[in-house]
């Protein structure tokens, strides 16, 4: 019987190495230095959060969901702060979660000042995912944005009076016409798009380009297919484009929603092969 045991272990060990070969590995590793800097998202100096000296912080391949461990969820209550040079720990589980979120920070109105960037958790590859693999993806935070200092704003609600009419819309930390995302004619991209702001809904959309719905916060969604989307505070979402239009440069356009007064900015999606850059205003400008 041992004879026969042993007669397996020259497969058995087979097995295991192409296991280990070809797993996908289980484990991700962030260090983060998180401080404070100047930054000039609107134009004007203001002090921000800077993670690893980026505005907006790093992005999170792999997250988010939390597994016998809520007591770490950054939440006041459950997560003590983290004081000024001291470190923590997050140890998260991500077994059988896909799809798009975003981190920032819960406390002392922080997120006000930056902190925050996007997850994107990505399906394993031994199991299907409805659509096409894209040619490439692109992460995009989205939301208004204030001059006023983080700690100048905390006083205003604390005094219980609203917030003011926000200052601007940011499109990666930066305001209209600071971004450009380059495709290839034909092909099709993933976008995942989150509203980080503080209090406003915002509408988005890409001059000539219609927008497929594939994912909303780590679920597959009914494939429908838009002109623009309402995203409202602290939602994420994935959708497919294809570059299917003319050789030139195209404006990404987000603009306030259910607001009387609209502010709007732009980046560029272009084609790699452009013949031209994108002139006049964007369509859609005013909310539809």
């Amino acid at each position: 019987m041992k004879k026969g045991w042993r007669s397996w272990l020259p497969l058995m060990a087979m097995v295991m190495m192409f296991l280990h070969v070809n797993g996908e590995d289980p484990y991700r590793f962030y260090t983060w230095n998180v401080t404070y800097g100047d930054i000039y998202p609107l134009g004007v100096k203001q002090q921000g959060i800077l993670i690893n000296g980026q505005f907006p912080g790093p992005p999170i391949q792999n997250g988010v969901e939390q597994r016998r461990n809520s007591w770490q969820d950054g939440v006041y209550g459950t997560n003590c702060p983290i004081p000024p040079g001291k470190n923590f720990t997050y140890v998260l589980q991500v077994k059988d979660q896909i799809g798009s979120f975003h981190y920032f920070p819960s406390l002392a109105f922080h997120k006000a000042a930056g902190g925050f960037g996007s997850i994107n958790i990505a399906s394993r590859s031994v199991i299907p995912v409805p659509f096409p693999p894209p040619a490439g993806e692109f992460s995009i935070l989205t939301g208004d944005w204030f001059k006023q200092n983080h700690s100048d704003l905390k006083a205003i609600l604390d005094g219980g009076h609203d917030l003011p009419f926000p200052d601007g819309l940011l499109i990666n930390g930066r305001g209209s016409n600071g971004y450009t995302f380059t495709v290839d004619q034909g092909k099709t991209y993933r976008f995942r798009i989150s509203n980080v702001g503080l209090t406003t809904s915002v509408n988005f959309r890409i001059q000539g380009h219609k927008m497929m719905v594939v994912e909303v916060e780590g679920t597959h969604t009914v494939q429908n297919t838009y002109d623009s989307l309402d995203i409202h505070l602290g939602q994420s979402y994935s959708v497919l484009l294809t570059a299917d239009q003319p050789a030139q440069d195209y404006y990404i356009v987000v603009s306030t929603r259910f607001t009387s007064q609209v502010l709007t900015a732009t980046s560029t999606l272009r084609y790699s092969n452009s013949a031209g850059s994108v002139t006049g205003p964007p369509s859609w400008w005013t909310n539809n």
